[in-house]
């Protein structure tokens, strides 16, 4: 029902943009990221706010897509933890289908010294989505080493967990900025099909995410209007790993699961 209510709000108040449009006006691969937990109520007063500053990525008619992702960690959880710790120099690696489209990507991103979100990704057979070959391993380890002038820690990479939702993608007419909205959320613990390993979070709670160079968009300006803040701890594989039982101390995710009613 959430979700139809996003569909009805995107046709109305969004013109659209091809996926070129919106990759040549903010591509952003580099960026400062703030993350929101929003009610479906709230959303929709931003939603006519932010008509008539973004447009809305469409693809052969479609205005809202599916994401399958596969998150990787080593047996430590090294990737986990140092998100829980909070440092600066730390990274996530995934594979990302995008069902409609048929595409998917290797993914890795790390955070910079300034904060900032780098993101580097390689195309990828959709058929090894959720596993990683040896060219995904090499892209992986140059990702982190022309990042971090070091190589990538020591330790097998495997299956952490694997997360479904829907996705709307917004892009301001100005350009340089992108916010994405992200509603029926669905976690599954790793190598599992055990009912007690999937958690579907409310569908009319959203995790809405602003991209921009400065971290102070048209985007957040809205939101802050509506008094919505930034959610500290949002990562939605940090989020994943604490509701599907995966990890048994997630304080700093606290804040951002109890927002999005799930403590």
């Amino acid at each position: 029902m959430a979700m139809q209510f996003l569909d009805d709000w995107l046709a109305r108040a969004f013109r659209p943009v091809s996926l070129r449009e919106l990759e040549a006006k903010a591509a952003m691969l580099e960026r400062l990221d703030n993350k929101y937990v929003v009610h479906a109520a709230i959303l929709a007063r931003a939603l006519g706010a932010l008509g008539r500053r973004f447009d809305v990525l469409e693809i052969d008619g479609q205005r809202q897509f599916t994401y399958e992702t596969c998150y990787f960690d080593d047996e430590n959880l090294r990737s986990f933890h140092d998100h829980q710790q909070g440092r600066r120099l730390r990274m996530k690696v995934r594979t990302r289908k995008y069902v409609e489209a048929g595409l998917c990507f290797v993914e890795v991103k790390l955070k910079d010294r300034r904060g900032i979100t780098v993101k580097r990704r390689m195309p990828y057979d959709p058929a090894r989505h959720g596993t990683l070959d040896p060219l995904a391993l090499e892209h992986i380890d140059r990702a982190v080493a022309d990042q971090y002038g070091r190589p990538r820690p020591e330790g097998a990479l495997a299956q952490a967990l694997h997360m479904r939702y829907r996705r709307a993608t917004l892009v301001a007419r100005d350009g340089g900025e992108r916010m994405t909205i992200d509603g029926d959320l669905c976690f599954m613990g790793s190598g599992s099909t055990d009912d007690a390993c999937e958690y579907h979070l409310d569908d009319q709670m959203f995790i809405v995410e602003t991209k921009s160079t400065n971290g102070h968009g048209l985007a957040d300006a809205i939101l802050r209007a509506l008094h919505q803040h930034p959610t500290n701890g949002c990562s939605k594989y940090c989020v994943g790993m604490s509701v599907t039982g995966a990890v048994t101390r997630f304080n700093r995710f606290r804040p951002a699961l109890r927002r999005l009613g799930a403590l």
